[in-house]
């Protein structure tokens, strides 16, 4: 996985008045952690979009600048990042320290290959049942993502976990039997009953107008009646 580099800046003020200004000044709150004890920093809120804008998984690597210091790199993955539900503004984010030489279990993306013959020639669906694995590796060893090769799979298949290929040094942390992806029969085309076009042509539709005679007729006997 390749490295991107990230400057941090350590902050004093916390609470919510504090964000809001942080916000407001183009910069994120965030949390290092991973060290003696978990640091509040600030980070370039358009520099972290842009590093995760296309990325697939939740797994990133970064090396740590920290503002004011000459000197000095450090290793750190995001760990977690909060957005607004309703703007979907980037309002926090987590990251965790970590040793070059010492194994970290992360998430990372799976990534379909291929065109699955039920889907070629069979018209099925091909379902991604699952969408990141748990892996443990160094950092330095992270994959961008691992594939899953779905073109074996006809309707009715199942690609399972103990089917995919790790790279060197990566352990997948999932159970073997969990399915990657599936894929299903076509949907059915809905079919619609055709009108039976000779009851609506053969009923005759109710004229209220034909009851006025009657009415008619029953007035005048009313007026005989009388006389």
């Amino acid at each position: 996985m390749e490295m991107q580099e990230l400057t941090i800046t350590r902050r004093e003020e916390t609470g919510k008045q504090a964000a809001k200004r942080l916000r407001r000044a183009g910069t994120v709150p965030g949390v290092l952690y991973g060290g003696r004890a978990p640091e509040a920093i600030t980070v370039d809120r358009r520099t972290v979009i842009k590093m995760i804008h296309g990325h697939e998984g939740t797994t990133q690597l970064l090396t740590l600048k920290v503002a004011g210091q000459a000197s000095g790199t450090r290793l750190a993955i995001i760990r977690a990042l909060q957005f607004d539900p309703l703007s979907e503004q980037l309002l926090h984010v987590d990251l965790q320290e970590v040793s070059a030489d010492r194994p970290i279990t992360v998430r990372v993306a799976v990534h379909p290959v291929g065109e699955a013959i039920g889907v070629k020639d069979q018209k099925g669906i091909l379902n991604l049942a699952l969408h990141e694995l748990e892996i443990s590796c160094l950092p330095t060893s992270i994959p961008e993502r691992i594939d899953a090769d779905v073109s074996g799979l006809s309707i009715g298949d199942v690609l399972t976990v103990a089917s995919l290929v790790a790279p060197p040094g990566v352990r997948i942390l999932n159970d073997p039997g969990q399915a990657v992806a599936t894929v299903s029969p076509p949907m059915a085309e809905e079919v619609v009953a055709p009108v039976a076009a000779t009851v609506a042509v053969t009923a005759e539709p109710e004229v209220l107008t034909e009851r006025k005679p009657k009415e008619e007729d029953a007035g005048d006997e009313g007026k005989k009646a009388k006389k």
